[in-house]
């Protein structure tokens, strides 16, 4: 069973639980439209991103998704956000995803951190077998960093999702198993 208060650390980040508080800071990352072209959400509209983060807030006490706030351990600032969801404990598998990083905060090994501390707990904690995670199948920098972070590639479901700008996305599945994580 998830724990819905965890944190998980590495020696340059912290992930901890979303909060409705960290709104203003988390604002002050998500002011550019162009980030969020690949995002189910504009979170540079103030009022989505209130509502995503209530929804976050919920859900967690809900105990249906774990979205969390990415901190940068050396500035101690918010850098963005990852999360737990689709969590089945009956079939040993969970998604992560719903990840974002500000835009002075990309290309710099964070993303890459923050898969490796929910993988390991995914796989060390939980016990699981299987996590996956999709993205727009034009995503290239989403692909390329899911395949770096152990991940391959599964399949593609047509006009799946319904995008910013009045789109839909082919999302494209990944997934990582246990035994080749750990291989």
């Amino acid at each position: 069973m998830i724990d819905f208060s965890l944190q998980l650390t590495d020696e340059q980040i912290l992930l901890k639980p979303m909060e409705s508080e960290d709104f203003d800071e988390i604002s002050k990352l998500t002011q550019d439209p162009a980030t969020w072209f690949y995002f189910t959400s504009d979170l540079s509209n103030l009022e989505v991103l209130r509502n995503w983060i209530d929804s976050a807030v919920i859900d967690r006490k809900n105990k249906k998704r774990l979205a969390f706030v990415i901190i940068e351990k050396v500035s101690g600032k918010i850098i963005g956000s990852t999360s737990f969801g689709n969590y089945s404990e009956r079939d040993k598998r969970i998604e992560i995803g719903w990840t974002w990083l500000g835009k002075d905060f990309q290309g710099n090994g964070y993303n890459t951190q923050a898969k490796e501390l929910l993988l390991n707990y995914c796989f060390e904690v939980l016990e699981l077998e299987r996590v996956e995670a999709k993205t727009d199948v034009l995503n290239k920098a989403a692909r390329k960093s899911l395949l770096k972070s152990g991940f391959t590639e599964e399949g593609i479901l047509r006009s799946h999702t319904l995008m910013t700008n009045n789109r839909r996305r082919d999302t494209i599945y990944f997934s990582v198993l246990k035994s080749e994580y750990f291989a």
